[in-house]
């Protein structure tokens, strides 16, 4: 069986999480807004889940809204998981330092696993979503939601644009992303039933990129590419990216816009 090609250093992405830890909370609103997604449609799901575990935690975002929905009266034991310590600290709920890519629940013990942008970082969806049906239980549900599509669309041709002047080629800086499609590709691949995938498009606006470019690493999403081979980001090529993003991408008052692509997966383990 080939080996899918490692893209990202998972090691690296910790580090960068953990960094992000102690004030998530500021820069976490897609977070807050993918969790709070998941347990809306959880609401409509009118049946117990006694098992449930949320992969990529960080600081909770899905067991706060959870709590504040009617939905909590149908999740029994819920375990919360992050590749980060830091980010599962300072609270008493269930929860285990665990990396997205290799699970450690034993074949058909869960009822629920969720994930709210956590997933996109890892190496080998395909694999992950196989090991996830298979931690479920025969009618088990899987719903995640990642970032995908055309997130960060605007970040990356301003910087690509501004390294081929200056270069005559682009390093890559931001993260390739799934498109819903491909996603419910994945999901029929990994043997789930019943997959749907749809697509929630947020447009944030920036006073300038340098905000955008500061809001990302606080959110703990800045590149953690395996490869790193290549030119380091001058502050020329920063600035003059800065200039294309504008002049692209700004609206009349001067604000800059930045796309965020929530791609949204539900899938059912097979009886």
């Amino acid at each position: 069986m080939p080996v899918p090609p490692r893209l990202f250093d998972r090691d690296l992405h910790r580090k960068r999480l953990d960094r992000a830890a102690a004030a998530f909370a500021e820069a976490g609103f897609l977070k807050r807004r993918a969790a709070a997604d998941l347990v809306e449609r959880l609401e409509t799901i009118l049946r117990n889940f006694p098992r449930a575990v949320d992969l990529g935690a960080r600081d909770g975002a899905f067991a706060q809204a959870l709590a504040r929905s009617p939905a909590h009266e149908r999740i029994g034991f819920l375990i919360e998981t992050d590749l980060s310590t830091a980010m599962l600290g300072g609270r008493a709920t269930p929860r285990v330092r665990m990396d997205e890519e290799r699970l450690a629940f034993a074949d058909q013990s869960l009822d629920l696993i969720v994930s709210s942008l956590a997933l996109h970082w890892v190496n080998d969806l395909p694999g992950c979503l196989i090991q996830i049906r298979r931690a479920l239980r025969p009618e088990g549900l899987f719903m995640a939601a990642l970032l995908g599509g055309e997130t960060l669309f605007e970040l990356r041709t301003a910087l690509m644009q501004a390294e081929a002047e200056s270069l005559g080629g682009a390093a890559a800086r931001v993260s390739p992303a799934v498109d819903a499609r491909e996603a419910l590709g994945l999901l029929q691949r990994a043997g789930f039933q019943f997959p749907v995938t749809d697509v929630d498009r947020v447009k944030v606006r920036y006073a300038h990129p340098l905000n955008l470019l500061g809001e990302i690493r606080a959110m703990g999403e800045t590149s953690a590419f395996a490869d790193r081979r290549g030119p380091s980001l001058t502050r020329h090529t920063l600035a003059r990216a800065s200039e294309i993003y504008a002049q692209q991408f700004a609206d009349e008052d001067g604000r800059i816009a930045a796309t965020f692509d929530i791609v949204t997966l539900t899938g059912w383990a097979p009886v």
